[in-house]
């Protein structure tokens, strides 16, 4: 925009705008403030108090330095002027209370969502796109850089977490967050996508976190859980859960037989061509009658006018390139399953807005 173009922009307009764009370009220290409050402990804090806590409470609970309370103030401001946490008035004109917005209460309980933060602020991750430039300038896939990850790094994501226990960790801690808090408000409202099955196998199912969340609501059936073998031997656990078991493999070469296979949050990790490989596995490892695979993922376009929503998709959609995976819409999905040798005749029930489960058929 040019001088005389903007002189004709009214002064609110200008400001709107300039906020806008500070937005964007510092929107990195929201993450980094969310993540501070998250290693600090703060929405657990609040929490053990009750829901709410004023500044001098949270500082002594989280054991901050007297010398630092200001700066802890700042991270707060921010983190309530973007939604995290809320405030109120004191009784009598006491000190500000901090509380717990809904968004906030994902952060906090038994079951959470906190062991997602260390991993998608995870240095490893973050640092992929700086590669954005290179990436769009390179070739369609340079020798030993299929993905952001492997083009700032020299590994893939899943290499590095089978030679860095550290990162494996934070890996497969938020994978299993994701998958167990997801689960549980899927078969709250939509448990019946499991009635009927004798058996099922999660494929990439990590440590068992989402798995166990089935096993203990349906203990008829008998749950494996499948991923490579550096999970399995470092994170599965399946005591106390008798119809649990868990199986080292890859999903390239074979799945072990079932009525059902899940896939949570697996196939938006590849592209087409590999999904087709992973879902053709899946056919051959259910019934022809009255088998299934269940897909929970993202299905884009599912909300729409929401502005939110369609940022997030967009937002999750870009992530996806650190690993050269994609979100997608129903049309994108229905070709993986038509080209797998499915049935055009599947099922798409949302959960949560675009986060979706989908049953297809063979």
């Amino acid at each position: 925009m040019t001088l005389k173009l903007l002189a004709e922009v009214s002064p609110q307009e200008l400001l709107s705008g300039l906020a806008e764009l500070q937005n964007h370009l510092l929107g990195y220290v929201k993450s980094m403030s969310l993540k501070c409050a998250v290693d600090l402990g703060i929405p657990e804090a609040i929490h053990r108090r009750g829901g709410t806590a004023t500044l001098a409470d949270i500082a002594a609970d989280t054991n901050v330095h007297p010398a630092k309370v200001a700066d802890l103030q700042r991270v707060l401001e921010l983190l309530t002027a973007s939604g995290i946490f809320s405030t109120a008035a004191g009784e009598e004109g006491g000190a500000v209370l901090y509380g717990l917005t809904t968004t906030c209460r994902f952060l906090v309980g038994w079951h959470n969502l906190t062991p997602m933060v260390p991993f998608l602020v995870n240095p490893l991750v973050v640092s992929s796109f700086f590669s954005m430039p290179d990436w769009f300038r390179s070739e369609p896939a340079p020798a030993g850089a299929g993905s952001l990850f492997e083009l700032t790094h020299g590994c893939s994501q899943w290499e590095m977490g089978s030679k860095d226990t550290e990162f494996n960790s934070v890996l497969n801690g938020s994978m299993a967050a994701d998958s167990q808090v997801f689960l549980e408000v899927t078969i709250a409202g939509n448990g019946h996508i499991f009635g009927g099955l004798g058996s099922l196998v999660d494929v990439g199912g990590g440590s068992g976190a989402g798995t166990k969340v089935i096993a203990r609501a349906f203990p008829h059936i008998k749950c494996t859980v499948m991923d490579l073998p550096h999970v399995i031997g470092q994170d599965a656990d399946g005591a106390g859960h008798e119809n649990l078991q868990f199986i080292a493999g890859d999903m390239f070469e074979s799945i072990p037989s079932a009525d059902a296979v899940v896939l949570k949050n697996i196939l938006h990790d590849w592209d087409h061509e590999d999904c087709v490989k992973i879902l053709k596995r899946c056919k051959e490892a259910i019934p022809a009658r009255g088998g299934k695979v269940i897909i929970i993922d993202m299905v884009r376009g599912l909300e729409h006018g929401e502005k939110k929503i369609t940022e997030m998709e967009a937002i999750q959609n870009l992530f996806m390139m650190y690993i050269n995976g994609v979100e997608r819409n129903e049309s994108e999905w229905k070709g993986i399953f038509v080209d797998a040798g499915f049935s055009d005749d599947y099922k798409i029930m949302s959960v949560l807005g675009p986060y979706s489960v989908i049953e297809i058929y063979p």
